[in-house]
């Protein structure tokens, strides 16, 4: 158990503190997670870049990319809509208002050092391959030691088979049929691999039943990995959906706040029609 702790130390990634994801290789040796690189360059004043997007690296191959779970904290809106303005998606790296690439520093939070990653930023550094293998087969030896058991059971609890995401609950065959029962709308969830920690669905691409990750401005919908790869949406303008999402809320925000100031004016008028509709009358 002790050796078990002891290694899944050395698989959590200095910056989230979680086991790494898409891990990339700095040049002092140490890892860190793609999207937490970008969010670590994005504090110290260099162009945010998509978390989804892979390093320009030849490890990183179709085959092996794996989309990025969105835990991340969602940048600030008004930071976001700055760089919105200042030249959102150009190479990683640049810094905002800069005339000449520059080179990018990257302070490495394991070392405590500025580490040079070059002119291309993020998409200079290779993707750690054997790092992410292991992370991935630590996880499944953790869900195969530890048996998780039916949370609806009567003692002798049964050992779990199925999940259900939209009751955050595992359950036994006898208990998932007598939670879901026929006829009734939670007879239309979907039963899921059992698990203890239930992760919000989100939405999927009717297509390729793939989670969307972004979103096509040109044709005004929710895309997803395999979406973005076709021909249909080759000069298309493409955003991550978080970005998608804030710039339309702050638009919408905009948009109510300027309604509901003009609210009282609009009430205002109605009643000034109305004594004028009585006064002709009369």
């Amino acid at each position: 158990q002790t050796s078990m702790k002891n290694m899944e130390r050395e698989l959590v990634c200095p910056v989230c503190k979680e086991m790494y994801k898409q891990p990339l290789a700095l040049p002092c040796t140490h890892n860190v997670c793609h999207v937490c690189a970008s969010e670590v360059l994005l504090q110290h004043g260099h162009l945010y870049c998509d978390p989804t997007s892979e390093p320009t690296s030849p490890a990183a191959t179709p085959s092996t990319r794996s989309p990025r779970l969105g835990r991340r904290a969602v940048p600030k809106p008004d930071r976001l809509d700055r760089l919105l303005k200042s030249g959102f998606g150009t190479y990683p790296g640049r810094k905002r208002g800069a005339v000449h690439p520059q080179t990018v520093s990257f302070p490495c939070p394991a070392c405590q050092q500025d580490v040079d990653l070059g002119e291309r930023g993020l998409g200079s550094l290779f993707r750690n391959l054997t790092l992410e293998r292991v992370v991935e087969r630590y996880r499944q030896t953790i869900n195969i030691s530890a048996a998780i058991m039916c949370q609806f059971c009567k003692p002798p609890q049964l050992e779990a088979t199925k999940g259900c995401t939209e009751c955050k609950s595992s359950f036994c065959n006898e208990c998932f049929k007598l939670y879901h029962p026929w006829g009734t709308q939670k007879a239309q969830h979907e039963p899921t691999p059992p698990t203890l920690t239930f992760r919000p669905k989100g939405l999927m691409c009717p297509e390729h039943k793939e989670e969307v990750t972004h979103y096509c401005k040109t044709c005004q919908r929710l895309v997803c990995q395999l979406c973005r790869v076709r021909r249909t949406h080759t000069s298309h303008k493409i955003t991550p959906v978080l970005s998608a999402y804030q710039a339309l809320r702050e638009k919408l925000t905009k948009s109510l706040a300027y309604i509901l100031s003009s609210q009282d004016t609009v009430q205002t008028q109605i009643a000034e029609l109305e004594e004028t509709v009585k006064h002709t009358e009369v």
